[in-house]
């Protein structure tokens, strides 16, 4: 398995769950690569998986990615490309069984399926309260206690180095629960390269790659605030890192893609989600931002090095996902003559109409989207619009009266001023809102579980 003088080509093809369905098919097609990177996961993501799950034991993973190794798996054989993905979300179990009856269906005997579990502690939260773990918020210090009745989700962001151990065993797809995003091009590395434990620069060089592919496109041109320098949005190229051994990596994408990759794309995506740049925490080393070296390396290619790291916390980091409350958005399409002004005609009717029913809300929005709902004044011009999207939003604990202010938009169309044409999206409903709980653990209370199955016929 270890490769100490092969350059490993890394690419990315999923920023998140609802990214491109083609860039991951793409990136396999279209050059060659070693592996394959695939991020699914985000907080609120784990809280909707177990919804799903409770629902239905084979369920809470990203099915998504089950019907994309459908699609590339004769390529992923052909090539010899390896996967690694967080898809598995909190039940990568019951995604490794859907993946082997594809590839049972596709007659691809021999194909090793790995999953790497353990991340999931919502069922020994009391325990581990009572064994002393605090989880107190990270944020605020606030205690645990406060909500932990509401708790939905609990997932440790845990260490890379479990992936690498299913690819040493073999495994052709790696799929984990909630690894960190830059884990998953970590992973590979450690496997491909031996890289040890305390090996804290390589560990954080292999971080920062992970930290520059994980967001997809976002490095390759995807959000760059001088946008219009990027041609090819058509047919945006995701990012490949060329990784060596020694830690340095070039950033690029394949040839006669979209986008652009240039230091100034990079270095955006450096800091992105940045907290402290000189203590980037991770399960893995504690990586600092602040040592990093970017140079051109050609056409789209930028070359990273120089990277320092230091030894890691002997805490994890969990992800809690708890219900807030409940909120309803809905808007109204307001135009002809005067639209600002009877706009805010309406705004004032739903507010006062709900007070007089006695009904008020922990947190209210109004916002007129064309005229200054995302920038304020700042944004206005001299003329005077023709319609406006009147949007209210409500936030409260109680979801009755969250229902209650779903009731009051319908009645302007004959109830308001004139102009009143659109409702759209009919009534607004309530919906969960959850909040966001990052606290930690000691990493010994954490023991993940490898598993590797081989396909057979």
């Amino acid at each position: 398995m270890t490769a100490p003088d092969r350059t490993l080509r890394i690419a990315n093809g999923q920023g998140f769950w609802g990214d491109s369905v083609d860039a991951p098919i793409r990136l396999v097609e279209e050059g060659p690569l070693d592996y394959l990177t695939l991020d699914y996961l985000a907080e609120v993501t784990m809280s909707i998986l177990q919804k799903q799950r409770r629902r239905d034991p084979k369920a809470g993973y990203a099915v998504d990615f089950v019907d994309l190794i459908r699609k590339i798996l004769p390529t992923l054989r052909k090539k010899g490309i390896r996967v690694v993905a967080n898809a598995g979300g909190v039940n990568a179990d019951a995604c490794r069984a859907a993946l082997v009856e594809v590839a049972r269906e596709q007659g691809a005997a021999g194909l090793k399926i790995g999953t790497v579990t353990g991340d999931d502690i919502l069922d020994r939260l009391d325990e581990l309260v009572a064994s002393g773990v605090p989880f107190a918020n990270l944020d605020d210090g606030r205690p645990f206690s406060e909500i932990r009745s509401q708790v939905l989700s609990a997932n440790v962001y845990i260490s890379s180095f479990p992936g690498a151990m299913a690819l040493k065993q073999g495994a052709h797809i790696v799929v984990s629960g909630r690894s960190t995003d830059p884990g998953l091009v970590v992973a590979p590395l450690i496997a491909e390269y031996g890289w040890a434990a305390d090996a804290w620069n390589l560990l954080a060089a292999g971080t920062v790659a992970g930290h520059i592919l994980e967001c997809g496109a976002q490095c390759t041109g995807g959000n760059f605030s001088r946008w219009w320098e990027v041609s090819g949005w058509d047919h945006l190229g995701y990012p490949i890192a060329e990784c060596s051994p020694d830690g340095t990596f070039v950033v690029t994408k394949h040839e006669g893609t979209g986008g652009l990759v240039t230091v100034d794309t990079i270095a955006e995506q450096l800091v992105y989600e940045m907290g402290d740049p000189s203590r980037y925490l991770t399960p893995d080393c504690v990586a600092d931002f602040t040592s990093i070296n970017l140079a051109s390396d050609g056409a789209d290619r930028v070359r990273v090095f120089g990277i320092k790291g230091a030894p890691a916390t002997d805490t994890f980091k969990v992800s809690i996902s708890y219900l807030e409350g409940y909120k309803a958005v809905g808007q109204l399409t307001v135009s002809g003559p005067d639209a600002e002004a009877k706009a805010k005609i309406c705004a004032d009717a739903i507010w006062g109409r709900l007070a007089r029913a006695g009904v008020t809300f922990e947190q209210t929005v109004t916002e007129l989207v064309g005229v200054d709902a995302c920038h304020g004044p700042i944004t206005r011009g001299a003329a005077v619009p023709g319609e406006i999207v009147l949007r209210v939003g409500v936030k409260d604990r109680d979801r009755r009266k969250v229902d209650r202010f779903g009731k009051e938009l319908a009645p302007l169309v004959t109830s308001g001023p004139p102009g009143v044409t659109g409702f759209a999206g009919g009534r607004p409903k309530a919906t969960e809102v959850l909040g966001y709980w990052p606290t930690l653990i000691p990493k010994s209370l954490v023991t993940p579980k490898v598993v590797v199955e081989e396909v057979r016929k």
